[in-house]
Order: C-alpha cells, then structure tokens, then sequence
C-alpha cells in the first residue's frame, strides 16, 4: 500500500518536468502550475499499485490536460489586444545535470513563439519527441493516434518550426556582446549603430496585452525597429533601469522602474544581426519578475 507522504515523493521527482511539459504547451506558469496541480490530485486518487510506471502516468495526465486546456486557451487568445507572447521565466535557477537536460533546453522565447504555429496535438507529439525523447510507441498511447500517424505529425511539427529557426545559434558571449552594443547605443541615441544592428528584414513583437502602450501588430524592418529605439532612448533617458540577465535560458533584458517590471526584451540572433526581437510588457505576464528573483537568490546562497 502507497501512503500519501511516498505518493508525493514519487510525484515531486517529477514536478520539474512536469511543469516542463505544461510550460511549453501553455506558455504562462500559471495555466501550467494549474495542470501540474490536477495531474498531483488525480495522482493521488489513482490505483497507485496498479500503475507500472508513475512517470509515464503522469507525463501521459500532464499531456493530456495541457492539450485541453490549450484547445480552451486558443480560444480566448482570438480576442487578446495585439499580439501574444509567453510569459516569460526569469533568473538562474539551480538545477541537477538531468534537470539542466530536460528542462532548460529548447525554452527560448524564439522557440515558443514558434511553437505557437502547431496545433496543440502536434505541439506536444512534437515536444514529446524532440525535446523530452519520447519513443513513437509512447506519443501515440499519449495524444490517442497510432505511431504511423504521430510520425507525420512530428514531421509536419519540425518542418514549420525548422523553417522559423535561425540557421546559426548565437553563444553567450556574443549574445551578451550584441546586447550591450545595442544598450549603448539606446543610450547615446546613435541611430545609426542602432540601424547596424539589425537584419534588414528584422521583426519586432510587442505583447501589452491592452494593458500598456505597445505596438498592436508586429514591426517589420530595421528602419522602423531602430527609429522606435532611438526615440524610445531619447524620451526615457535616465527614468528606466535595465539590466542584462536571463529569460527563458537566454540573456535578456530586464526593464524596470522604481523596482517594478517594465518590460521583458529578448532578441533572436543570426550571425552578427538581430533578427527578431520579442518584448513582453504585459503586466500580468511580468508579476513573476520579483518572486523568481528571489527563489534564484535563495538557491545561490545555499
């Protein structure tokens, strides 16, 4: 007999790719904290005995309810103001070799926008195989398909997000180095190394949700990314406090005032060229800014 405290032990082993999973099917911590959440009380009303693998129960749960509350959630998401982006993850966590593996690769907020193109059983028969290496055999008793067409469905999932993905990934450093160029020259109002910076089809992609002022639809070219910068330096020059550091695994920039969170900004880099740049100033989805700030500090200082 599974008593409750080796019930939650079992599960917590799990918890982190768990929500893993949820975060990248659903894009916010909330939905995803809420999936988790059912898949633990359904865990513990289950035939625990009965059940030969605990993992493979809760992954097939977890998939399962985050593929139904996507469906729910693409709904609402037809009336959102402007476009819809992730919420994003913040600071450096403290994670096992195995956690590192599974949880913060492919979570780039590139990598979600791009997810956003799937449907949601192709976005999760696509993450159960490519991210976290599911076997077919496991997808198809996931998602309710058999294996010939899970394949088909994988194949159609990688080749529109391989079509949106950069040929060549940016390392830290030069990620790092690009970032303070483009900072400086914000800062100084240099226009020009401004325009240098980007790729001449560059993109911008603002979420305010309606609760902000931000651009309602995506902006496309350099010259109008670099122009929206310069004056954006120009008018808030020594108001906002920004700060290189890392969202969703990749260095960002945090925009704050007076302490608050004002803006998320991570950019897509090919070569030596930003190529698409996603803001995140909808203040609902920046609440976690303060509170994984802290979590972070707390796992460094133990």
């Amino acid at each position: 007999m599974i008593d409750d405290k080796s019930r939650a032990e079992i599960f917590n082993q799990y918890r982190r790719r768990l929500f893993g999973i949820a975060y990248r099917m659903l894009g916010t911590s909330a939905d995803s904290e809420d999936v988790v959440q059912e898949a633990y009380l359904r865990w513990h009303k289950a035939d625990a005995e009965n059940i030969e693998s605990p993992e493979a129960w809760l992954v097939t749960v977890v998939t399962r309810l985050s593929i139904d509350r996507l469906r729910l959630l693409a709904k609402e998401r037809e009336t959102y103001i402007g476009p819809w982006l992730p919420e994003p993850l913040f600071g450096n966590k403290i994670y096992t070799p195995e956690e590192e593996l599974e949880f913060a690769s492919n979570l780039s907020m590139a990598f979600m926008a791009l997810l956003e193109r799937l449907s949601p059983v192709e976005r999760a028969a696509f993450l159960l195989r490519d991210v976290f290496d599911c076997s077919y055999g496991e997808i198809a008793r996931i998602v309710g398909k058999n294996e010939t067409a899970c394949r088909q469905l994988i194949h159609r999932a990688r080749t529109r997000v391989r079509r949106g993905k950069p040929r060549f990934e940016a390392s830290d450093a030069e990620r790092r180095s690009l970032i303070e160029k483009f900072l400086a020259a914000v800062g100084a109002g240099d226009e020009a190394t401004l325009l240098s910076l980007f790729a001449e089809d560059a993109t911008m992609t603002s979420d305010g949700g309606g609760r902000v002022t931000s651009a309602r639809k995506v902006i496309l070219g350099r010259n109008k990314i670099a122009r929206l910068y310069y004056h954006l330096g120009l008018k808030t020059k020594g108001l906002l406090d920004v700060r290189i550091e890392p969202i969703n695994g990749e260095l960002g920039i945090v925009t704050t005032v007076f302490g608050q969170p004002f803006a998320a900004t991570v950019f897509e880099i090919e070569g030596e060229k930003i190529r698409r740049v996603y803001q995140v100033m909808n203040p609902d989805k920046l609440e976690n800014y303060a509170t994984e700030k802290e979590n972070s500090s707390n796992a460094l200082s133990q």
